[in-house]
């Protein structure tokens, strides 16, 4: 199989779809690698390692298109790749379509097959491939939130730890998954006074297991979640629905209670977000305030670390790989259930039930358009 990696062109994007150990591992089961030059240098990696590791360097993104049967990306694709997507080519990349009715068109129009990274399921029910962004997502969340409380970054000048004689900073959490332990992992190191809200019992069992006294577990509700945002100076979006839209858990009325110069990091950005007032922000202009509260809502924040994010990634994402391109579309998803869960779209269907419940299309189980 021909595999193409592009270089991604999202606004300050470092990261890139696969690392050179990834790409010996395809080539020495005889597969094409080709790795649009300098695809790598925002993580660190030169065409030179590329090359080394079995790459065939290629000058544009359309030629990656254009020879590709299978595209390895880490975000999903933009306007000026649209017509570069050939009918029939695999698309393998994080999508978060649910938020995004456009590329969801553009995709089905296109005759392409859409494998999303984050609806990639095994049995127990976790992500494997959204679990390492994750984890970075939501340690970054704390130390970006922290950064804007600062006076000098226009937030209320409050010290998440605090120092002896005065109130420690009050980190709540909405979510306690991967993102928001990961969350809470940063803020109780910091030494802040954390709440984690969640809808799951069981869930915040385990984190009153892992984390103990140093802690809040609450049950999510509208009451104590507005209680906790209306308290806090620093509040985590952490929720998921995997493949659909976040719920709006953060109304226009909450935002207006919150003291000025306080915080909120929506990590579900990229799923729509759980925020009333959000909407996605990029690296270069990352903040926005309504009712003075500092509304941070970068939609791949992990690119900002894109060395660990990318190496990170490859980890995951290229054990699938392997087996699309070893057994072709139709074979690994018929051997992996996993896998068949991150087709989204195959050819003109919608596949996955969710996406298609939220953006209003006739959803089709995968299995009686795979043929």
């Amino acid at each position: 199989m021909i595999i193409g990696v592009p270089k991604e062109i999202k606004t300050e994007e470092y990261r890139v779809g696969i690392v050179p150990v990834g790409v010996r591992l395809l080539a020495n089961s005889g597969h094409r690698v080709l790795v649009e030059r300098g695809a790598g240098e925002g993580a660190g990696i030169t065409d030179r390692e590329f090359e080394a590791a079995g790459a065939h360097l290629v000058i544009s993104a359309a030629e990656v298109y254009g020879e590709a049967e299978l595209v390895m990306k880490v975000k999903e694709p933009l306007p000026p790749e649209y017509d570069l997507l050939r009918p029939g080519q695999a698309i393998y990349t994080y999508l978060h379509l649910a938020p995004a009715p456009e590329l969801t068109r553009v995709l089905l129009e296109k005759d392409i097959i859409a494998i999303a990274y984050e609806t990639i399921q095994t049995a127990d029910g976790s992500l494997p491939l959204l679990t390492p962004m994750s984890e970075i997502a939501g340690r970054m969340a704390v130390q970006v939130g922290a950064h804007y409380l600062e006076k000098t970054a226009g937030g209320r000048g409050v010290l998440l730890g605090g120092v002896p004689g005065v109130y420690r900073g009050q980190v709540t959490i909405l979510g306690g998954g991967v993102v928001g332990t990961n969350s809470a992992k940063i803020a109780v190191g910091m030494g802040a006074r954390v709440t984690i809200v969640d809808i799951n019992q069981a869930r915040l069992m385990a984190l009153d297991d892992i984390f103990g006294s140093a802690i809040t577990t609450l049950i999510s509700n509208p009451d104590t979640i507005e209680s906790s945002v209306r308290k806090s100076h620093l509040v985590v979006g952490a929720v998921l629905v995997p493949g659909g839209r976040a719920p709006n858990l953060i109304s226009r009325d909450m935002i207006g209670q919150m003291k000025p110069g306080t915080v909120i990091v929506d990590v579900a950005v990229d799923q729509g977000g759980c925020c009333d007032t959000c909407r996605p922000t990029t690296h270069d202009q990352p903040v926005f305030k309504v009712d003075e509260v500092i509304h941070y809502c970068v939609a791949n924040m992990p690119g900002a670390v894109p060395r660990t994010s990318t190496f990170a990634l490859t980890n995951v994402t290229i054990t699938y790989a392997l087996k699309i391109a070893n057994l072709g579309i139709k074979e690994s998803v018929a051997a992996d259930p996993a896998l068949a869960k991150g087709i989204n779209i195959y050819r003109n269907h919608v596949t996955h039930a969710t996406v298609a419940q939220d953006l209003g299309y006739p959803y089709k189980p995968l299995e009686e358009v795979i043929k």
